[in-house]
């Protein structure tokens, strides 16, 4: 039976009996986990095994935005905090080769973190290019604000995960840099010219065009699309995300109930699947919400089907590692920041 063209989170830290019932009927292609779905390692990996259980696919993807820094939903006391982008940036600035390197063996522990529990998908990296006065909701996140620099780093944020089997999603594609408002609050709109934007923030994302995965930005561009942010843009996703950057994989929103958003849920998700995005992002973990995402996707297929189906099949075999060895390396590097 196909799979519905959404990504779900869920509410707590085992499925309740509504969900399960909710997911066997409605079958969506992944989910996403959240720190309200984290406890424990064994926990975890218990309600991973039971969402593919659920829709009865073992190789269904579990996401998560597993970054460092702010953005790390697997924590202490059973994870280990991990350096936010920035570091990996502050690294590059003395040294290209040691940020590259930090960028790398921090991502390949957290690979390693997260196929112990068998969530297959990190949202990362970042491709986002910060300027003075945009909003701290990416701050320190990004690797830079050079496009070149925070390209490079972030093609070893990749080969790191891609090294430890787990698939990356490419965000906040075509950038969420220059916002001055939290895409989570309130719709940000970016005034900026096209020549400046295809110079700097969509420069960022051409070197990663290849990844398998991405994730768009609740960003308005007004030079492009006055009336809607770019994942609900048709003009921006044919245009900009498929056009001068050359995307060609999968496409998933950014939360569908994120207030940058305009309208119901349901109005919300056929504006997404109308604007040429693949896949569909809940992550509340609401159920009413979830059933309204579920009523206006589309069962995967065509195009959409194709990407899906190709990012699963570039996941690697994970490559041997001394987590010990690999760990004291990153510290000693990260120590060199002063950031630590």
């Amino acid at each position: 039976m196909p799979s519905r063209a959404f990504i779900t989170g869920v509410s707590g830290l085992e499925l309740t009996a509504a969900e399960r019932d909710f997911i066997r009927a409605e079958r969506p292609w992944g989910f996403i986990l959240f720190k309200r779905n984290v406890d424990t390692p064994a926990q975890v990996a218990r309600l991973v095994a039971e969402l593919r259980a659920t829709v009865d696919e073992a190789g269904a993807p579990v996401l998560v935005d597993q970054e460092g820094g702010r953005v790390q939903r697997l924590g202490p006391p059973h994870w280990p905090v991990y350096p936010p982008g920035a570091v990996f940036g502050s690294l590059y600035d003395r040294d290209p080769e040691l940020g590259l390197q930090a960028a790398r063996l921090s991502n390949r522990l957290i690979a390693a973190d997260l196929a112990d529990l068998g969530i297959s998908v990190d949202c990362l990296p970042l491709a986002d290019v910060p300027v003075a006065g945009a909003d701290n909701v990416i701050g320190n996140r990004a690797y830079g604000t050079e496009p070149a620099k925070v390209a490079d780093i972030a093609l070893a944020v990749t080969e790191g995960l891609e090294q430890g089997g787990i698939l990356p999603v490419l965000k906040h594609i075509p950038g969420h840099g220059r916002a001055t408002a939290d895409s989570h609050f309130r719709l940000p709109t970016v005034d900026t010219a096209r020549e400046e934007l295809e110079r700097t923030d969509f420069a960022a994302f051409i070197p990663l065009a290849d990844l398998p995965m991405a994730m768009t930005a609740h960003v308005v561009f007004s030079a492009l699309d006055p009336a809607q942010p770019a994942t609900t843009s048709a003009t921006i996703i044919e245009r900009v995300i498929r056009g001068v950057i050359g995307f060609q994989g999968l496409l998933m929103s950014d939360d569908v109930s994120m207030n940058a958003l305009a309208g119901s849920i349901a109005e919300r998700t056929r504006a997404i699947v109308g604007a040429g995005c693949d896949m569909v992002l809940h992550c509340n973990g609401k159920l009413d919400e979830m059933r309204e995402v579920a009523s206006q996707t589309p069962e995967l297929a065509g195009k959409a089907l194709e990407r899906a189906a190709k990012a699963l099949a570039s996941r690697k075999q994970p490559q041997p590692l001394d987590r010990r060895a690999a760990r004291v390396e990153l510290d000693a590097l990260v120590q060199q920041t002063g950031m630590a």
